[in-house]
């Protein structure tokens, strides 16, 4: 099985008073990693832009570490990575400072005679997030949501994340009407209720109602509270994390882990258990990637 993330490889900087430790990450590409650990023997791509300068390369290499796919990744001499910077607070909860504006990876699929997805053509499925949607031109998004149908028709399958951050999007309009087309036509939803609830107004029990409505496999991420399965609208006990640190990819190793169970051919219950089980290590540890 062929699988392809994409979305935005970043620089991450994991702040600790005064000092900073230098990573790569990024909410697909998080994912991506993770799902890569959980389920070695299917293959795992990355597709998105990057520059050609030595950060771009740290970005590349990082992830052929991680025995991720790269071949698909677009290279601009005249583009470079995004930057984040992480700060936590006493409880563990992060917040972002953000240099994103000019990312390559802004340009994905782009190129002077339009939108071009073949780089997907290969795959069995693509996984993709609200992130990844919110930083495309909105004629590149329409053209890649468009192509998603044809590729579900086609046989493909489609996974899709919330991650909704309003100051990518600006236009809330435009947010929910590309979320609601992708929740429409995925076929493994990974929505978030604290990101569902920001972006339409509905309480927690609509949330609910709404995504059950549909009828896809998935899991509502609940934070603390855990996952809620929706093919059977039921939940279970699911333990606390002993401690929390940076929750910082809580929501991407969650993905991580439930695909590689849903796609390796483990039923919901060990799906659920496993992505809530990875989160809980990965909001134990600075950073988005935990040390192998």
């Amino acid at each position: 099985m062929k699988i392809a993330a994409i979305g935005e490889a970043m620089i991450e900087l994991s702040m600790a008073g005064d000092k900073a430790d230098v990573r790569v990450a990024g909410d697909t590409l998080n994912t991506a990693i993770y799902l890569k650990r959980c389920a070695p023997d299917l293959q795992v791509d990355y597709i998105t832009r990057v520059g050609t300068d030595a950060f771009s390369d740290r970005i590349l290499e990082t992830m052929q570490a991680e025995d991720i796919g790269t071949e698909a990744i677009e290279r601009d001499p005249g583009g470079m990575p995004g930057l984040y910077a992480i700060t936590t607070d006493a409880e563990g909860e992060r917040s972002f400072s953000y240099w994103r504006d000019t990312s390559a990876a802004r340009m994905v699929f782009v190129t002077p005679d339009g939108p071009n997805f073949s780089a997907l053509e290969p795959y069995d499925v693509i996984y993709t997030s609200a992130i990844t949607l919110a930083i495309m031109p909105a004629s590149t998004r329409a053209a890649l949501i468009r192509w998603l149908q044809a590729f579900r028709k086609s046989g493909g399958r489609v996974a899709f994340d919330s991650n909704y951050r309003p100051r990518l999007w600006g236009d809330v309009d435009a947010a929910r009407a590309a979320m609601s087309a992708m929740w429409v036509l995925c076929d493994i939803a990974l929505p978030s209720i604290d990101d569902e609830m920001a972006l339409t107004g509905e309480t927690a029990s609509a949330v609910v109602a709404r995504f059950l409505g549909l009828k896809r496999t998935g899991a509502l991420k609940r934070g603390p509270d855990g996952p809620l399965c929706l093919q059977t609208g039921t939940t279970a006990a699911y333990p606390a994390a002993e401690r929390v640190v940076d929750t910082t990819a809580a929501g991407d190793s969650f993905n991580g882990a439930y695909l590689a169970s849903v796609l390796t051919g483990g039923p919901q219950d060990d799906a659920l258990r496993a992505g809530h089980e990875l989160a809980r290590q990965v909001i134990g540890h600075r950073g988005a990637i935990l040390p192998r």
